[in-house]
This record gives structure tokens, C-alpha cells and sequence, in this order.
């Protein structure tokens, strides 16, 4: 009946995809084009993101975890970095009532304690408010970078060991999984990448051991709920064979 709502065919329904990532790309670009301030771009980018978040619940996925700033886009202008922050605020403070309306919970990855402070308390407060929810589970990468989230586990894992609750050779592909910021959540069954580029920008590295790749050339902007749908469409006719024949 969801699947239906949303224009997707039986077969992709079938085979919906649990957790499905997206690599968000093509903002500026978008901006660019169309000779408007990078700002402007993010401020679409966002209303992408809102259509998004509704047809994946609205399908009956369960992870959406959506690449929203990476540990590299500190390195961007001070104006620029600031205006995605303003952006990601009224974002949380606007839709935290229609994500409850859906039921959808907020998960957060990334090294977050980098945020500014009243970013911090607003994605804690959003995430409160949203946490008894059982339907999708959005999941906001926020100064997040793979091999920094590898690291870091190698690190947890390292201070155990120290301490003694862990010997080396209990130390398997598991235990590190675990000890990731996604180690409670499945792997992406799904990769979306918007803007056409052909690489991972160091996105959830060793959680996309398995995952489909789509890569669409639509700028983010661009990219709603038809789009969305298609991705699910051709995600259903890959044969995965997870290194087998």
C-alpha cells in the first residue's frame, strides 16, 4: 500500500532495500549554473533532503543515512560553512514535527563535538523529541570521514586491550564493526550519488563492503522523489551475489 503511494513497482518493492545511503553532491554546482550564491544551493539541497526523508518512509525504508558534511567541508569558506549550519538548524527546529508526524527517529554519525554548540543542542533536542519512533531511522553524517570513524574504533578497541577486556586475537572484522558509529545499524544495502561523480569522498568505507552503487548525474538540488524511486528501481534489478556466483 506505501509502495503504491509512491509509484514503485511490485518487484522494487519487493526487494526494498533496508538501509540506503546517499552521498548529497552538486549543491554548488547547482548554484553555479544558475548564477545564484552557493547558499542558495544548499537551501535547495535541503528541500531535497525533506522529500527524500518522506518517500523513503513513506516505501518503508528503515535506515536513511544521508552524507550531510564531511570532515573535509571544514576546509570550505567561514560563510559558506556557516550558512550550511543555519540551514541544518531551521531544518531540525522546522521538520521535527513532521518527522514525528511520520514516525521517523534521528540517529546522528560523526564527530559531532566539532559542531558549533547550539548545532549540538538542537540535533540532541530534535533527537529526544524523535527517539521513541519506530519507523524510518534517519541517520545524519555530520563532520563525519570514514577513516576518521576507523580510527577511532581502532582506538576504542586499542584502550581495551590495554586494560585487558580484549586480547588480540579476539580482534575480528565483528568486534571493529562493532566499535564504528554505525556498529548498532545494518550495512547500506543502497549507495546514492548525485551529481555523477564516480567516488566514495570518504563515506562510510567499510560499511560499503557489499553495497549497490547508483550514481545519477542529477545535481541534489534536483534530486526529489522521482529520482528517489528510480535509484530503489534499479538497485531491484541488480542480481547481488556478495562475492559468490
Amino acid at each position: 500500500m506505501k509502495a503504491k503511494a509512491a509509484q514503485l513497482s511490485a518487484e522494487a518493492a519487493e526487494l526494498l532495500p533496508l538501509h540506503v545511503a546517499v552521498i548529497m553532491d552538486g549543491n554548488g554546482r547547482w548554484a553555479k549554473q544558475r548564477k545564484l550564491p552557493r547558499a542558495e544551493g544548499h537551501r535547495r539541497g535541503a528541500e531535497s533532503a525533506r522529500a527524500v526523508i518522506r518517500v523513503a518512509s513513506e516505501l518503508g525504508v528503515k535506515y536513511l543515512t544521508l552524507y550531510t558534511f564531511s570532515m573535509e567541508n571544514w576546509n570550505r569558506p567561514k560563510t559558506e560553512v556557516e550558512a550550511i549550519m543555519r540551514y541544518l538548524m531551521m531544518y531540525l527546529k522546522k521538520e521535527a514535527p513532521d518527522l514525528n508526524k511520520h514516525n521517523v527517529r534521528l540517529e546522528v554519525i560523526g564527530q559531532t563535538h566539532r559542531l558549533p554548540d547550539r548545532v549540538q543542542a538542537q540535533l540532541e533536542k530534535t533527537r529526544a523529541a524523535l527517539a521513541k519512533n519506530t519507523g524510518l531511522t534517519l541517520v545524519l553524517a555530520l563532520s563525519y570521514g570514514s577513516r576518521a570513524e576507523i580510527v577511532d574504533a581502532a582506538r576504542s578497541i586499542a584502550q581495551k586491550a590495554v586494560k585487558g577486556t580484549v586480547a588480540p586475537d579476539e580482534i575480528d572484522e565483528e568486534l571493529l564493526g562493532s566499535h564504528l558509529y554505525t556498529g548498532h545499524m545494518p550495512d547500506p544495502d543502497l549507495l546514492v550519488r548525485t551529481s555523477g561523480e564516480m567516488r566514495l569522498s570518504n563515506f562510510l568505507l567499510w560499511q560499503m563492503s557489499y553495497a549497490e552503487m547508483v550514481v545519477t548525474p542529477v545535481l541534489w538540488p534536483d534530486f526529489r522523489k522521482p529520482e528517489f524511486i528510480a535509484a530503489i528501481e534499479e538497485f531491484a534489478r541488480r542480481h547481488r551475489r556478495f562475492g559468490k556466483l
